[in-house]
């Protein structure tokens, strides 16, 4: 007798739903146990995660400014991951977006903020997707490992949104901190009821219903879904590959640099170093953990705030705010095992 993994040849409908639903049960199990080894109560984190986070009106609304960068990265990352295009470069593009929308609020802070806005939008978009192309054309005609082009291009853009702020767009009235000018009132997002809730969010749904009209329901989306099952049946089917490599990846960094733009707009009012606490890495765990499914993005971004901002409140409690971070690895894990789960099944077979 001997074990054998075999792939299934169909799968309920009730177990694709239960089997995320059972793996983060289980990965908060497992984070029970590595917090019991670091000599901390596992009930009383838990407890100081989701009070933290969703016991006020006001803990639950800055949950929601902290799920919509993540929201929009996680998408942006998603529609590349879609084609197998692994763009690791959200965080750099995010920057850059937020370089560009910066530049028209603190250079033309007179213009009406029915232009300043969509404007801001649109250059944000521009600076992400165009820093994406840097990374796709060498992918496009030279075939190189685009992992490594974006990932290297994160640091560029982050050492370039630091030497503006530590140099030329720092404000002369900031007290000699590394901050821009704070944005006049035109450059600022609406924001909801009082809240720090920003129109950031209906971008974010608003972006998401595009991706899931535009891959189930055109003749474009079908071509991404295709070429990221086999390029060679593309190459074959007459669809244009080198094409939509790059429009794929411009789109990817140009949702991304949207994220960049929300973040200074709606949430910090200038251009600071630290745009972004991570998001852009954050947004790889978020899409694959949501299937690369637009509106499950949505979901799991609003689970991964849940866990950056009880990191914060769990801190109160005198507990690192690392064990956040360990929860997110112990849940990417365990939905990861359970794809496997819902694509195999282990048999045991007897030999012949």
């Amino acid at each position: 007798m001997r074990l054998r993994v075999v792939r299934r040849t169909s799968v309920s409908r009730s177990l694709m739903y239960l089997a995320p639903v059972a793996s983060i049960l289980f990965a908060l199990g497992i984070g029970a146990l590595l917090i019991l080894v670091t000599g901390n109560d596992p009930i009383l984190v838990y407890r100081a995660i989701f009070l933290g986070t969703l016991s006020s009106r006001y803990n639950l609304t800055e949950t929601v400014v902290k799920a919509i960068p993540l929201m929009i990265a996680g998408l942006a990352v998603s529609l590349s991951f879609r084609m197998k295009l692994w763009n690791i470069g959200a965080e750099g593009q995010m920057y850059m977006g937020a370089f560009a929308a910066s530049g028209l609020a603190l250079f033309f802070p007179g213009l009406p903020k029915v232009v300043m806005l969509p404007g801001m939008f649109c250059l944000g978009f521009l600076a992400g997707g165009l820093w994406s192309l840097l990374a796709a054309l060498p992918k496009a005609y030279l075939n190189i490992n685009e992992v490594i082009t974006t990932l290297m291009l994160n640091n560029v853009a982050v050492l370039w949104v630091g030497y503006l702020v530590y140099g030329p767009w720092r404000d002369p009235r900031g007290m000699n901190f590394p901050l821009s000018a704070r944005f006049v009132d035109a450059g600022q997002l609406p924001t909801f009821g009082g809240t720090r809730v920003h129109t950031g969010l209906v971008v974010a749904v608003l972006v998401a219903a595009i991706l899931a009209f535009t891959l189930w329901r055109t003749r474009w989306g079908y071509e991404i879904r295709v070429i990221g099952e086999s390029a060679n049946a593309a190459h074959y089917a007459g669809m244009d590959v080198l094409r939509n490599t790059l429009l794929v990846m411009f789109i990817s960094g140009g949702i991304a640099g949207l994220a960049g733009m929300a973040e200074v707009s709606g949430v910090i009012h200038r251009l600071q170093p630290e745009v972004s606490q991570g998001y852009g890495y954050t947004a790889i765990v978020i899409a694959c953990l949501a299937r690369l499914n637009p509106w499950a993005v949505l979901m799991t971004s609003l689970l991964f705030a849940v866990l950056l901002v009880g990191g914060y409140s769990v801190q109160a409690a005198g507990v690192s705010a690392s064990v956040a971070g360990m929860l997110q690895g112990v849940i990417l894990f365990s939905v990861q095992v359970s794809d496997f789960f819902l694509t195999h099944e282990i048999r045991l077979m007897r030999r012949a």
